[in-house]
């Protein structure tokens, strides 16, 4: 079989391009990535997934998250229902423990086919998120525009969550790139503009550090629920509209946060290997 075999999968239109790599060392480069993530010269993605073995005897399986951009993140809520679903096939269980760079993840598979991980416990001390200086998280002093008091999150990775009455009238491609690099987000940040329909159902829209407007994005949408209910806007659980479809989120009492929802193949290929020597 000629080049390196690749599975395309995504979470809601939120796209990723995997990689196997549990059957030797496959090393990828910020170049290789950006090639690998291309939507008119690659495959196209937003993130590039790889799987790698285990290095504790606690998981199942390692992943490692690459942003289009070439960069590698912590973590990605979407990418690892993805995995999930392709590793209990695989292994024909209902439940599985993903190793991540943010920590172990909890992952099961529901009667209704929707895949759930639990994030973990969120962060919302400045130091966690990071801030670049001590700041009140539940309102930040950020403003641009139509955008202003947002809140920071962290789940896995940063967030800066604004709300506003209609999220369809921000320039999120204009806007996004600026408050990700924010000087009060050293390691940048993703940002989410949230309109709360009601306590039960928030819109959000996504702007995803390093990759851009995204379709959908499971970190954002819990970051979205947990700011929304610190605001008193929201309950603990919620449908979250995204650009392609909706996920549930609950914010648990121990401050561990559900997600869940549907995923799918798109395809499979193989990529040639110059862009993996």
């Amino acid at each position: 079989m000629n080049g390196f075999p690749f599975i395309k999968m995504h979470g809601l239109g939120n796209d990723f391009v995997v990689l196997d790599g549990r059957g030797g060392a496959l090393a990828l480069d910020s170049g290789q990535v950006r090639e690998i993530a291309d939507r008119h010269k690659g495959v196209g993605c937003d993130q590039v997934i790889l799987i790698e073995k285990t290095g504790t005897g606690l998981a199942d399986v390692a992943m490692r998250i690459f942003n289009a951009d070439g960069g590698e993140v912590e973590a990605c809520g979407n990418a690892s229902r993805c995995i999930a679903a392709l590793l209990m096939d695989e292994l024909k269980r209902d439940h599985l423990i993903i190793e991540t760079k943010s920590g172990l993840l909890d992952a099961e598979e529901g009667p209704d086919g929707a895949i759930t991980i639990d994030m973990g416990r969120v962060k919302l001390d400045w130091r966690d998120i990071p801030l670049s200086e001590a700041a009140d998280t539940l309102h930040l002093p950020i403003s641009m525009g139509p955008l202003s008091d947002p809140v920071a999150v962290n789940v896995g990775n940063p967030h800066a969550v604004f709300f506003v009455e209609n999220a369809e009238s921000i320039d999120l491609p204009v806007v996004g790139p600026l408050l990700e690099h924010h000087p009060l987000f050293p390691g940048r940040a993703n940002i989410e503009i949230v309109q709360v329909l009601s306590p039960k159902k928030i819109r959000v829209r996504v702007w995803e550090r390093g990759t851009g407007v995204t379709m959908a994005c499971g970190t954002g949408a819990c970051a979205a629920l947990v700011a929304a209910n610190r605001r008193g806007m929201a309950g603990r659980k919620a449908e979250i509209v995204l650009d392609g479809g909706s996920l549930t989120v609950e914010w648990m009492k121990d401050d561990h946060v559900m997600l869940s929802g549907p995923v799918e193949v798109s395809f499979t290929g193989n990529l040639p290997r110059h862009l993996l020597s």
